[in-house]
């Protein structure tokens, strides 16, 4: 009987253990949840920023002409393609 009882700490004491563990890993899986939503949140951020960058760029464009339009198309390109490499690096990320 005593080897029995002995098992049976043994089992539980391992059971304890790994609800332990378990609680660990699931507190860990939380708290990556929340950090990819923090992650997710500021990668959003950026890109609204980004856009209205772009939006504020356009309604510079449609008033230039000349050789101020050149100049703003320039800088205009380069916001586009930041934009637009950001959206797909956001959606390759929110996958």
């Amino acid at each position: 009987m005593e080897i029995q009882e002995a098992y049976k700490h043994k089992m539980t004491a391992q059971l304890r253990e790994w609800n332990a563990e378990i609680s660990l890993l699931d507190a860990k899986v939380e708290n990556a949840s929340v950090d990819m939503e923090i992650k997710r949140a500021q990668a959003l951020h950026e890109l609204r920023a980004k856009q209205h960058a772009a939006s504020v760029k356009l309604q510079e464009l449609e008033k230039s002409s000349g050789a101020a339009w050149e100049q703003v198309k320039e800088t205009a390109d380069i916001i586009w393609d930041d934009l637009k490499s950001g959206i797909a690096d956001a959606r390759a990320k929110f996958k």
